[in-house]
């Protein structure tokens, strides 16, 4: 116990600037203490007069005289520390985790001091020298450290003790005047401070990700359990439907089979009906083709001419002779409707699933659609007529044929002033407002420059800057013939295509796919390019022409080919 307290005390009646017990200790005005010759040192040194603990600045400096009552009490305890017995072993062995006495042999006791100049680590026994001893005196000794090496120079084994703020490194005393010449050095303790608000700034910006990240993480995990309810729901009203579906077949197969049985019996009836009158007739034919025969081979002239009048007429035949048996109980009809249905069905097993996530904290959207149409009849099913708003038209531009061909022209248009008008860019929408589902338009175009694309209705109309031309913001995709230069454009990114040229062009958008597709029309379709993005609004056809250029929707139907 004393031995601890010991310890204690020593730490306690340290100086801070040589890390020894005090030698001659000083008290200054703020209260700290110091050996003589350390703080006359310092303060010799340097143009201001500060303590080096707290760092108060004195304006005059203070006159150092020994404190005569602390240097009696570190005498006392000197004296102490040498009569005191030596260490139980059973007490100060080394247990795991503990820091050994490098110079004990044998079973290792515990180390209660390290020290930094020679560099090692001492049991209370081996570390008396450093008390004792004047050349051991003023090494720095610090609490147990297993890691000495790492805080001595490598090339100097002195401690390190300066920050070298040019090279970013702990130096010790000798780099200062030997590499580190003119560099920006200061304490340790000053290079901690700065660093440790980096690191509470470092700490705070981690803190303030990390909530994100687990309010992100704990959206994400609601979205997923929502989206599974979801998904759970769908897969049970499927097959409920499908449940529904075949029971439905199964309960029309039954009533089919049913009526066939039916539609069986009563032919059978009648059938054998007819068969029971044919062996009627043929038994009474054969009775009356034997007396026939009988007759015809008689000698008697007599009896023969007597009795042909009565046996030579033919018995009466009756209409079941022309009766007919219905033996095809299958209908035409029938079996083009359950053709029609294997049809729809294996149609719809090739459907596939549509994922559109509204927002980022939603759950995603299935929804399952038709494969992509593959040949332009299939586009066709898709068909939608659209027709030009003629309060979004430039004024240079004439809107004919029931607003379904626009034309650039040199003369201007009286169109009434309208805040959805396009003012500098001669550019028309269409009044369509195109959302969540399948569409598709083709148009045919005319002149040397001709712009086709889609735009969201806040696409900005007034004012000069490209930014208000399709293709050339975040709000509209486009594309465009130019001088027989093809190329497409959104949020001004340009990017040239190559593809067969053709007057009439086909544009196909997939709204809860994010596809919109540009096709050449000729003999055959040629897609020139494909758009993939998520769309978070309504879409509205739109054109843009050069001079003398037009554009002309096409009147489709299902049928044209």
């Amino acid at each position: 116990m004393a031995e601890a307290q010991l310890c204690g005390l020593q730490d306690e009646f340290t100086c801070s600037v040589c890390l020894d017990t005090l030698t001659d200790p000083v008290t200054i005005p703020c209260g700290h203490n110091f050996c003589l010759k350390c703080l006359t040192d310092c303060w010799d040194q340097s143009q201001e007069c500060s303590c080096p603990q707290c760092r108060h600045t004195f304006t005059t400096r203070p006159e150092l005289n020994r404190n005569t009552l602390l240097n009696e009490v570190i005498k006392k305890l000197k004296k102490t520390a040498l009569s005191l017995p030596p260490p139980s072993p059973s007490q100060n062995y080394a247990c795991p985790g503990d820091v050994e006495c490098d110079f004990c042999t044998g079973k290792k006791f515990r180390a209660v001091k390290s020290c930094l100049t020679c560099p090692a680590s001492y049991c209370q026994t081996h570390l008396m020298p450093h008390y004792e001893g004047d050349a051991l005196k003023h090494h720095k000794l610090v609490d147990p450290d297993r890691n000495l090496k790492e805080k001595l120079c490598e090339k100097h084994q002195k401690s390190l003790e300066i920050f070298c703020k040019t090279d970013e490194m702990c130096i010790c005393l000798m780099c200062v005047v030997t590499g580190h010449k003119n560099h920006e050095m200061v304490e340790l303790e000053t290079e901690r401070e700065e660093k440790q608000k980096q690191l509470e700034a470092t700490l705070s910006d981690i803190k303030r990700r990390l909530e994100e990240k687990e309010k992100t993480l704990k959206k994400t995990r609601r979205v997923m359990d929502e989206m599974k309810m979801s998904v759970k729901r769908d897969v049970e009203e499927n097959e409920k439907r499908f449940t529904a579906l075949i029971r439905c077949i199964e309960k029309a197969q039954r009533k089919l089979t049913e009526r066939i049985k039916e539609q069986e019996k009563r032919e059978v009836e009648k059938a054998e009906g007819v068969m029971e009158q044919l062996e009627k007739e043929i038994e009474e034919l054969k009775r009356r083709e034997a007396e026939l025969k009988e007759l015809s081979e008689t000698k008697d002239h007599l009896q023969f001419l007597q009795t042909f009048s009565s046996h030579c007429g033919l018995p009466a035949d009756g209409d079941l002779l022309s009766f007919t048996v219905t033996t095809d109980f299958s209908s035409e009809n029938l079996r083009n409707e359950l053709s029609g249905l294997k049809k729809s069905l294996e149609k719809i097993s090739q459907w596939v699933i549509m994922t559109r996530t509204p927002s980022a904290h939603e759950a995603p959207v299935f929804a399952l659609q038709p494969p992509e149409p593959q040949s332009r009849d299939d586009f066709l099913k898709y068909f939608c007529p659209l027709t030009l708003d003629i309060n979004t038209a430039h004024r240079v531009l004439l809107l004919s044929e029931g607003n379904k061909k626009v034309t650039g022209e040199e003369k201007v248009a009286t169109y009434p002033d309208h805040p959805d008008r396009f003012d500098f860019w001669p550019q028309v929408l269409c009044t369509e407002a195109l959302t969540g589902t399948r569409c598709y338009w083709e148009v045919e175009c005319s002149g040397h420059c001709v712009m086709i694309g889609v735009a969201y209705k806040g696409v900005n109309r007034k004012g000069k800057g490209r930014e208000c031309l399709l293709g050339n913001n975040k709000k509209s995709w486009s594309l465009q013939w130019s001088h027989s230069q093809c190329f497409v454009c959104h949020n001004i990114k340009e990017t040239v295509i190559s593809g067969p040229y053709s007057p009439r062009i086909g544009v196909y958008l997939d709204w809860s796919a994010g596809s919109l597709s540009f096709y050449s029309i000729s003999h055959t379709m040629t897609l020139l390019h494909r758009f993939n993005t998520s769309f978070t609004e309504p879409l509205y056809p739109g054109f843009c022409l050069g001079l003398h250029c037009s554009v002309t929707i096409s009147r489709l139907t299902p049928c044209d080919h």
